[in-house]
């Protein structure tokens, strides 16, 4: 009877934990972003991927795109990383894609768009004015000159646009062989009257993020200001807040719009007071909006302002770039690194250390996991060595069991006593899996955030680290010409990462409850679902981590032989019985 109870309660506590993490698994550790690959009829094909491209849109919407484009004058832009155009009406910047950067893993697809002009689907654009007294300042219809057919690092641009009242508006806008453009806004008066102009500087964005905001990753409106990262922003806040918006003042920082991969962001002068914010001008119209302090322009005088305009991938290192060297406070933060930053920085760079040597993420993903493990080998071998010590007391503490079945708490004394005389402690083991828990958790968000690991191949049918195994068990390895959920989406890595854990488990001293030991025996299998679906590189990590441990046990054990169970020790269990 007690029997049956056990496997009851050890069936029904599998149970949660396998259908639980379905409901909390999606908020607290969301899995890894679809797979880039089907493997069909035995044959790899290359999946679309509808949320890379922050202005996706299928073909009819790229065809009304090609269309808008050609309805304004513009002037190309060119550099090695981005490839578009500025629309002189208006003299925005709305047409901006990224060379690096392709939206599926297949050789002819196109590169990432991350700007649209206003009038196409999912518009996305940047643009940037005066308002004021005594001004009649360029708007959005007005036609801009240019100085020159295409903007490049080495080639400045200068637009230039004059009313009648002797006011002339010039914008110059450089770039950088990244992603970063500088614009400076000059306004020379030459009228008869001091004027008060305002500079601002706004990007437009039609739609919410692709990317999905959750507990650990967010994404949407964000901004630093007051040199304090923002995250608690969402399209869902502006919604509610509409017109009026989400108001900030602050001296320098930076506001804009963060997908996982991709970031648009207005910056400032770090040094001048900024009124900044959001707002929702429209449903499912959204707009990150800055303005610095009033210029007095005297007649004859002239008056300018910089700021700049980062739109492109959220490169780790390029990042830090711009933070260190242009000052932009805080830019690294457009990557939501969470509470572990300070573990997961260091695992990114020696991650990207290894990788630019061997050439391989998921080589190197393999070569941190021998580092991790030698870094931790102490601590463990005095887990493995309280682990051994737990199976040669084991005999004995089954003996106690046997006697004292019918009272518990002298059960409890004897044990602690047991444990006590043979110096070994059962809770030695679980410190090395707390120490594993932050590094699991730091590689878990690294392989998540960082662009630097998207679409990086492995060998063989794993071409993208951080989307999921494509290789199903349930359609026999895609022999069978469908796809199963993602709920049974297991692929060949996740069953590695099972037997994995079953061998492990069956070199660890076993528990002394049934109902324990039954849960230890479905641990495996339930782990096996739950990680199925996350990125290829953290289940590359903990299979290449549990060979490691196995092997460092076996080893051990040679070391520390289990002792037979004394005869006399059997005997007296016999009697007792």
């Amino acid at each position: 009877m007690q029997n049956q109870r056990n496997m009851i309660l050890a069936i029904v506590l599998s149970a949660l934990v396998l259908f639980g993490w379905q409901f909390l698994g999606d908020r607290f550790f969301p899995p890894a972003r679809p797979p880039v690959t089907k493997i069909e009829g035995g044959k790899e094909k290359v999946l679309p991927q509808p949320g890379a491209d922050p202005a996706a849109d299928g073909p009819k919407a790229i065809r009304a795109r090609a269309l808008v484009l050609r309805e304004t004058p513009r002037i190309a832009i060119d550099t090695p990383k981005l490839a578009g155009s500025i629309n002189l009406k208006g003299a925005r910047i709305d047409d901006l894609v990224l060379k690096a950067y392709r939206e599926t893993v297949a050789k002819n697809a196109p590169p990432i768009r991350l700007l649209s002009p206003l009038g196409s689907p999912e518009a996305y654009y940047a643009g940037f004015g005066w308002t004021g007294d005594g001004i009649d300042a360029p708007g959005p219809n007005t036609v801009w000159t240019a100085n020159g057919a295409a903007l490049t690092p080495d080639r400045p641009l200068t637009l230039s646009w004059a009313n009648t009242r002797g006011q002339r508006f010039e914008t110059v806008i450089a770039v950088d062989r990244d992603y970063m453009f500088t614009i400076t806004q000059k306004l020379i008066n030459s009228g008869t009257g001091t004027v008060a102009a305002r500079p601002y500087g706004l990007i437009s964005k039609d739609g919410v993020s692709k990317d999905p905001s959750t507990w650990t990753l967010h994404t949407g409106p964000i901004g630093v200001f007051n040199d304090a990262a923002n995250y608690d922003l969402s399209f869902k806040k502006l919604d509610e807040a509409g017109q009026p918006g989400v108001r900030f003042a602050s001296t320098g920082g930076w506001l804009g719009f963060g997908d996982k991969y991709w970031l648009t962001a207005l910056v400032p002068d770090a040094k001048a007071p900024v009124d900044a914010g959001f707002l929702s001008t429209a449903p499912q119209v959204y707009q990150a909006v800055e303005s610095g302090r009033p210029l007095m322009i005297a007649p004859g005088k002239a008056g300018s302002v910089s700021q700049r305009f980062f739109a492109g991938a959220k490169e780790v290192t390029l990042l830090d770039r711009y933070e260190n060297a242009l000052g932009v406070p805080m830019f690294s933060r457009a990557i939501d690194w969470g509470w572990f930053r300070v573990l997961e920085k260091p695992i990114f760079w020696v991650l990207d250390q290894v990788f630019r040597l061997v050439g391989n993420f998921g080589v190197a993903i393999i070569i941190l996991t021998f580092m991790v493990r030698g870094l931790m080998f102490p601590i463990a071998q005095k887990q493995f060595r309280s682990m051994a010590g737990m199976r040669r007391v084991q005999p004995k503490m089954k003996e106690l069991q046997e006697r004292h079945k019918d009272d518990k708490p002298r059960l409890q004394q004897e044990l602690l006593k047991l444990y006590q005389e043979e110096k070994v402690n059962p809770l030695a083991g679980c410190l090395p899996i707390l120490v594993q828990i932050p590094v699991f958790y730091a590689l878990y968000k690294v392989l998540m955030v960082t662009i630097e690991m998207r679409h990086q191949p492995f060998v063989l049918w794993i071409r993208d680290l951080s989307a999921p195994d494509p290789l199903h068990v349930l359609n026999l390895f895609g022999l069978l010409d469908f796809t199963p959920p993602a709920f049974l989406g297991i692929g060949l890595l996740a069953i590695l990462l099972g037997i994995s854990m079953w061998l492990q488990f069956k070199l660890n001293p076993q528990p002394m409850d049934d109902a324990q030991k039954q849960v230890f025996a479905l641990m495996p299998w339930i782990m096996m679902f739950i990680m199925a679906p996350f990125a290829a590189g953290l289940l590359i990590y903990w299979i290449t981590s549990n060979f490691l441990t196995i092997g460092q046990q076996m080893w051990l054990y040679r070391q520390h032989p289990v002792e037979p169970v004394p005869a006399s020790a059997t005997t007296v269990v016999a009697k007792k019985k």
